[in-house]
């Protein structure tokens, strides 16, 4: 292996926090890839289309990334998609939300594919998102989550137009909005489309794919006092050691780390405006997320119960605001059927195909996601989450992506799209030469 794969292996672990996860025997699974696919001279032509255009793909990808994101504003790069995808003759929308999608029709009698790549970014808008090459990497704010994603469907929409590849079933193209808040545009969506056969999240580092959902709550906890002057403060209720207390009990609770367990993360604690007084609000915030329902359920349980009793010890109030709670998909065992789908092992086939690869010894396809993916896991739809490049340091300002990556990822979408486009055939053994 060379020193750039190492250094792309490295990334995609650090990136999604699977270094310690052990290689597992796993059975075959039924998969719908046929490598003679690869023949096809419509499918011949959409590759050389993609290998072609990669220079004019990544200038593209690092417009989009130059462009404002930030959740709730991502009406600059929305138009900037919606132009593309008619430009392309796709049937487009977008929704009260901000949600762009474009519709291939197909033939008919065939599945209905989603493509899902999120255009928001968690960088404020005042960020410099200006984007610097440096070799085979690009970096920037946001270039790698998930400006790779949107660039990628794009470059795909055009290869399939190109090479004239048709389909029985419809290919929808979504680029959602405020992913980043808790996969709202993609909730937004299922909730006013009809259910689709079967949803592929562009989002992630090369690697595992993802077939299952980490259920995330995200909670404020306030605490309240009449608060007082410094001067008289002595012996009075404060909500700061409530605060203090509550945080302390939180950080000792023990559980099973993730992938199968949970991890909790106190990401704001905001509060007070002067030095001389009491608070009379101050709060912290909760990112509580497991793959296993009962497990999250029940901490989410813990953790309330925690700050009330915090409060209540310190005598101040207490005020619980739920901000979200997306849904956890299962545990491996509890997905068991999920993995059985030949969706899951046709994207592990096309990956090994392309010669996409993680690091040595993890698994294939992790049962976890925390993607647009999510949605449709939750609500009984077949679905997955592949990876757009490989990259790292996601939500920081020295995010970085490797761009030479982006032209196996836009394969992988590229023979998924031709693969169920016309219908989910299953083969107990994955047809790799």
């Amino acid at each position: 292996m060379d020193s750039l794969r190492t250094t792309r292996t490295a990334a995609l672990v650090a990136a999604l926090g699977w270094a310690s996860i052990a290689a597992a025997q796993l059975p075959a699974y039924p998969s719908s890839w046929d490598a003679a696919v690869l023949k096809r001279a419509d499918v011949r032509a959409a590759l050389a289309h993609v290998e072609r255009g990669m220079p004019a793909h990544i200038d593209e990808w690092i417009a989009v990334a130059e462009m404002p994101g930030k959740s709730r504003s991502e009406g600059q790069r929305a138009a900037y998609v919606k132009r593309v995808m008619e430009a392309e003759g796709l049937r487009v929308s977008i929704d009260s939300i901000g949600n762009v999608t474009g519709v291939r029709a197909g033939s008919g009698d065939g599945p209905t594919v989603v493509f899902a790549a999120h255009m928001d970014i968690v960088h404020p808008l005042e960020t410099n998102l200006k984007v610097r090459r440096g070799g085979d990497s690009l970096h920037g704010p946001g270039i790698f989550d998930n400006s790779a994603s949107v660039a990628n469907m794009l470059a795909t929409v055009r290869a399939l137009n190109a090479a004239g590849i048709r389909t029985k079933g419809n290919l929808v193209f979504v680029a959602t909005v405020q992913e980043e808040l808790g996969l709202r545009g993609m909730n937004y969506w299922f909730e006013h489309n009809p259910k689709p056969d079967l949803l592929i999240s562009m989002d992630g580092g090369l690697g595992p794919i993802n077939y299952g959902a980490l259920g995330i709550y995200w909670t404020k906890y306030v605490f309240t006092s009449p608060g007082s002057h410094t001067v008289t403060s002595r012996g009075k209720p404060t909500p700061v050691k409530a605060l203090a207390d509550a945080i302390q009990r939180i950080y000792s609770l023990r559980f099973g780390a993730l992938p199968e367990g949970a991890v909790i993360n106190l990401g704001q604690i905001h509060g007070g405006a002067i030095y001389n007084g009491i608070p009379q609000e101050l709060y912290f915030t909760v990112d509580l997320r497991s793959p296993d329902p009962i497990l999250l359920d029940s901490l989410d349980r813990t953790i309330t119960q925690i700050a009330q009793d915090a409060a209540a010890r310190e005598r101040v109030g207490l005020r619980v605001e739920v901000e979200q709670k997306n849904q956890a998909g299962g545990t491996t065992a509890q997905l068991e059927g999920a993995r059985k789908h030949p969706l899951v092992q046709t994207a592990v086939d096309i990956q090994n195909q392309l010669g996409i690869v993680g690091l040595p010894g993890a698994p294939e396809a992790i049962a976890t996601g925390s993607t647009d993916g999510n949605v449709g896991v939750v609500r009984g739809v077949p679905s997955i989450a592949i990876g757009r490049s490989y990259g790292g340091n996601q939500h920081t300002l020295t995010e970085w992506a490797d761009a030479p990556s982006a032209l196996p990822a836009t394969k992988l979408v590229l023979l998924l799209a031709v693969t169920f486009g016309d219908g989910i055939r299953t083969v107990t053994q994955p047809l790799i030469p």
